[in-house]
Parts: structure tokens; C-alpha cells; sequence
């Protein structure tokens, strides 16, 4: 039974959170994360059961096969977390993406299930056809009254950085989920691992995994509670005279704003976060996005932005659109140094990248240490 975890935002972060209830539920799944999941021994393991996790990438396969990866994965359960334009050096529009997602739901079979928000790109996907069962994702938006609460699967915040919420499935409260996360997005990646886990424990299995089927939809949300988080999604790498800097994966305009949402909504109107951003993905780098990029920074305090040698096109101009302050640099070390000449106790500086940049990351933890 296949877990796949597809979308151009959380699948990482969500194929942990799903392998984690799993392994606390005593399933024994076999799982491939792309990432560095906390809490569990390795970013991959063949498993001792029927269940396998995987996070499914539309990006191509190899060389000589331009398909996407999540192709080959024959997914029994699928979800789809959302599904923007990105990889842009592979696609050439979103209809292309969606072509491909639109090929690996044929390959689900009818017992199979498709989990997504009701999101005009991904309708667009299931109007092209659907041959298994949907389940769908939403937020509820009003927290006093129930009468929002419909059918699928909804989540209703019930504090304002997203570390509570309460889980309902076809309008009935499932539980509530408490943990150390924060923000709308992972609220939302929390609500899908649920679906997910809940789909697969109720699926058919092998005579061994019988128990499975009375895993209750409270045990999964108690599980996910325990959910430690993944490294390098807004995790706290250093904390220094009132100081605290994050390191962020995050490399695409709305991954950068719901990161910021998260940490403001946390941390309140008047703290103050700087964003330390690197456009590194070939996406940023052909320039895609720019027109994004000045809005997706709103909530940030100030911003720095690292300019590449290699960058097509100039950010001085996303900059002088920005409502805030920004400075643009072209120099690791420079920058460094321009960052912390502008730090101040209680500041939140948080790191946006999803490479190395540079060893930007430990160059500022190591002089912002001997301050």
C-alpha cells in the first residue's frame, strides 16, 4: 500500500508527518523522505510492512525518461497538497504540471483514493478524469460556530499560530491536535496526513497487519501530536543574546509568505524578523517569480536578498517595490556582516534557502556567537 505525498509545497513535511504516526502507531512502514526528518533513525527504510511512504515529485525521472518521478509509484492513496507553476526548467506553463498529475491519478487503482484541497489548479486535474474515491482538505474558517464544518476532512484553527487546531471529518470532531508547530501551511500538511493515514489503516491489508483496521482517527491525531518536524523547515539553529535564527527551506513566493505568516502570527505585530533570502532554485533563477517576490516579504521586518553571479535578472528591482526595508548583496560575507550589523536582541532572523548557500548559515551562527 503506497503512500505517495505530491505538490509543489509540503510534500517533504508531510511524508514525515505520515510516517511518523505510522512508526508511533506500531505499523513498521517502509518510507523515502527527501529530507532530514527528526524523530526517526534515517531519511529512508524498507519497512516490515505493507506500508510504504513515499514523497512523490513531479519533477522528471532521469535523463532519458522525462516522465515525472511519482509515475512509477502506482499510489493506493495519493494526496495532493496544492500545485503551482514551479520547475520551470522542466515545464513550460502549469498545464504541463498538471498533465502529470493527471497521468499518475490514472494509475491509481478504483480501491485507491485521491486526498487535495478544493483548489481551482487541482480541480482542473480531477475534471480530467477520477476513477477512485476523493477525499477533500479544507480550512474552516470561523471558530465560534460549527455551522462551517462540512463534509471531508476540515480543520478549524483554534489559536492564531496554528499550534492547536481541531480536526472534524464529514462535520464531526475527530479531536484536537497540539504541537509545536506553527502556521496555516503545516496546519494544513498536519489535516492531510491525517486523511492519509486514516485511508490507509482502513484500506484492505495483508492477514498480518489485520489489527490495523481498528486504529481510530484519535490515535492518529494523538500520534501526530508527538510530530517532531523536519529539518531545515523553520528550524532554530542558534539562539544568542536575545538572538534567534531559523534555517528555512523555503525557495518559492508562497512558501517564503506562509513561513513569514507562521512566525508572525506566533511572534506578534511588533517583532521584528529579518529574512535572509537566497533565489536558488533554477525557478528563481530564470526569473518566474519576480513579480512575487516584493508581496511574499510583507510580514518581514526588513529584508536582505543574496544576488547570485548567475542570477538572470536584477533584484534591485523586487527590492524598491518591497513596503519594507531590503538590501541587496552579491557577497556571502558581505553579507554577513550586513545582517548582523543590523541585529538587536530580540530580533528573529530567519534564513531562506534550499541549498548551502554559500555556508552563509554557519559563517553567521559562528561571528554572531563571538559578539
Amino acid at each position: 500500500h503506497v503512500i505517495a505525498l505530491s505538490g509543489t509545497h509540503g510534500k517533504t513535511t508531510t511524508a514525515t508527518m505520515v510516517t511518523h504516526c505510522l512508526v508511533a502507531l506500531g505499523l513498521s512502514p517502509g518510507y523515502l523522505i527527501g529530507g532530514i526528518p527528526q524523530g526517526l533513525s534515517a531519511s529512508a527504510e524498507v519497512g516490515q510492512s505493507g506500508y510504504f511512504v513515499i514523497e512523490a515529485d513531479e519533477y522528471d525521472t532521469a535523463f532519458f525518461d522525462k516522465r515525472s518521478k511519482f509515475i512509477h509509484y502506482h499510489p493506493r492513496t495519493l494526496v495532493i497538497n496544492n500545485l503551482e507553476f514551479d520547475h520551470a526548467d522542466i515545464f513550460d506553463d502549469l498545464a504541463a504540471i498538471q498533465r502529470q498529475f493527471h497521468h499518475v491519478i490514472r494509475t491509481i487503482a478504483q480501491q485507491g483514493c485521491v486526498i487535495s484541497p478544493e483548489t481551482p489548479a487541482i480541480e482542473s486535474v480531477l475534471k480530467q478524469g477520477l476513477w477512485c474515491e476523493q477525499q477533500t482538505l479544507a480550512l474552516a474558517s470561523d471558530v465560534d460556530l460549527q455551522a462551517d464544518i462540512g463534509s471531508g476532512w476540515q480543520a478549524r484553527l483554534l489559536d492564531s499560530a496554528g499550534s492547536e487546531f481541531e480536526v472534524f471529518y464529514d462535520g464531526e470532531l475527530c479531536g484536537t491536535v497540539s504541537w509545536q508547530l506553527i502556521g496555516e501551511h503545516n496546519m494544513m500538511n498536519g489535516l492531510a496526513a491525517i486523511a492519509a493515514v486514516a485511508h490507509a489503516v482502513s484500506a484492505q491489508l495483508p492477514q498480518s497487519e489485520a489489527s490495523a483496521v481498528s486504529i481510530t482517527v484519535q490515535q492518529i491525531i494523538e500520534a501526530l501530536s508527538q510530530f517532531a518536524g523536519v529539518k531545515r523547515r523553520l528550524e532554530v539553529i542558534a539562539e544568542h543574546q536575545g538572538i534567534t535564527v531559523y534555517d528555512d527551506f523555503a525557495h518559492h513566493p508562497t512558501a517564503i509568505e506562509t513561513t513569514l505568516q507562521g512566525l508572525r502570527s506566533k511572534l506578534g505585530d511588533n517583532a521584528k524578523i529579518t529574512a535572509v533570502i537566497e533565489p536558488r532554485s533554477n525557478t528563481m533563477k530564470q526569473g518566474v517569480h519576480q513579480q512575487q517576490l516584493a508581496d511574499c516579504v510583507n510580514l518581514a521586518s526588513q529584508v536582505f536578498w543574496f544576488e547570485p553571479e548567475d542570477l538572470s535578472w536584477s533584484l534591485h528591482q523586487v527590492a524598491r517595490a518591497q513596503s519594507n526595508r531590503a538590501w541587496v548583496i552579491n557577497s556571502v560575507e558581505i553579507l554577513v556582516d550586513a545582517v548582523l550589523a543590523q541585529a538587536s536582541q530580540g530580533e528573529h532572523i530567519v534564513v531562506m534557502s534550499n541549498g548551502g548557500f554559500g555556508g552563509f548559515h554557519q559563517q553567521l551562527v559562528e561571528k554572531l556567537r563571538r559578539t
